[in-house]
């Protein structure tokens, strides 16, 4: 009989963690373990993007090992690159150029920039099947980060919400849930967050938002709930990235 394994642990950042207000505990799951230092390799890809290889993308610099190993930042990157690598290996080419975005915005985040950086690099882990729960992917992703991984609240909260995260939680019924569980990040991060996600495309490239609007609609087709979702966000996050662009130097594509 098949039995389940968690994720490899990795140490945890805050382990006073935010616990579920209506019992939505995650359990671990059977993932397949991967090296720390995996590329995009991986037969599998997520059932919303055409399976097809990832294109070369924007991978962030690398750092010495040394250096890396002892960040909030590298503990995301490693458990993203575990999770997403080898499993979906065109959103995993996604969240490294969504994570070269948060850390070229390093120094005018200042002293929460290893936060947006670790929230880019796991914002998207919940499209991984087997975390997929509700099928609102920001929640799904929260829950494990904080039912397993016992993470930093705000890192939680952060992932929950990503991208104008709340208007597809309307959408699909789980709005409450959403706000019960995690509460509103910081609207600069948050902001900064959804620029991040929202100039990035499927395969990591820096994009103009409305570039990356577009293709959303495109991929999903125009009766989709996603494509409801981004339709009525659109405001919100134009306005998330002309923030972002006007307090952090970030650029809309």
């Amino acid at each position: 009989m098949r039995q389940d394994k968690r994720p490899p642990r990795r140490p945890a950042w805050n382990r006073a963690a935010e616990r579920p207000k209506d019992g939505g505990i995650v359990k671990p799951v059977p993932v397949r373990l991967i090296c720390l230092m995996c590329d995009e390799r991986g037969s599998r890809d997520v059932s919303d993007v055409l399976r097809r290889r990832a294109a070369s993308v924007n991978v962030p610099p690398s750092r010495s090992s040394l250096d890396l190993m002892d960040t909030l930042a590298a503990w995301a990157q490693g458990l993203a690159c575990t999770l997403l690598a080898d499993a979906l290996p065109r959103r995993w080419a996604h969240v490294q150029g969504v994570a070269a975005r948060a850390r070229s915005l390093a120094s005018a985040v200042g002293a929460d920039a290893g936060l947006l950086e670790a929230a880019a690099w796991l914002h998207d882990i919940g499209y991984l099947p087997e975390l997929a729960a509700t099928g609102l992917h920001g929640l799904d992703g929260a829950r494990y980060l904080r039912d397993v991984e016992h993470a930093d609240p705000m890192l939680c909260r952060l992932v929950a919400h990503h991208s104008c995260a709340v208007i597809e939680a309307e959408e699909r019924g789980l709005a409450g849930v959403l706000r019960r569980e995690f509460d509103l990040p910081p609207q600069s991060l948050a902001d900064a967050l959804t620029c991040c996600d929202m100039t990035t495309s499927p395969d990591g490239e820096h994009v103009h938002v409305d570039r990356r609007l577009a293709e959303i609609h495109d991929r999903y087709g125009s009766g989709h709930l996603v494509s409801r979702s981004i339709r009525r966000a659109t405001p919100m996050i134009l306005q998330a990235v002309g923030q972002a662009c006007q307090y952090l130097g970030a650029d809309g594509g």
